[in-house]
């Protein structure tokens, strides 16, 4: 499941990312940090749409794949399309765990577990931190 380090379509400096990004957004976004949990704005968010990329605008989930998993984070069952996201093995913290990047300019957007008994169509429960989004309304 996970992919070797690869060329984004959008590349920016450090600087130009700092420009764009709240500290916030920065911290999590491009330096794979995690929001607090139950904080984030679309953690208990049931409004119909898309989810973009908060760096970048890439579309990456949309809202029939999210569900509840009383996680403190918004949970998808899956990527809008496998292509617009990557995996990245991820050792940190002394786990083993999958990162989930945009794709499409490699920003950290959270994790994804499987085989943790969700009722899921697809056994995967992605982990997206709410800062690492921006929903787009149908």
């Amino acid at each position: 499941m996970t992919d070797d380090i690869k060329q984004y379509a959008v590349q920016k400096s450090e600087a130009e990312w700092k420009a764009q990004l709240s500290p916030a957004e920065f911290q999590v976004l491009r330096q794979a940090g995690t929001e607090r949990p139950f904080t984030g704005e679309y953690t208990d968010t049931k409004t119909l749409g898309v989810y973009k990329c908060r760096a970048c605008d890439a579309e990456l989930f949309r809202s029939e794949s999210k569900f509840d998993s009383h996680c403190g984070w918004p949970s998808f069952f899956a990527p809008l399309a496998e292509d617009r996201v990557q995996y990245i093995e991820d050792i940190t913290l002394g786990m083993k765990r999958v990162e989930v990047r945009c794709a499409n300019c490699g920003s950290h957007l959270g994790h994804v577990f499987e085989g943790e008994g969700y009722p899921t169509p697809t056994d995967l429960r992605y982990c997206i931190n709410s800062i690492s989004l921006t929903l787009q309304p149908a």
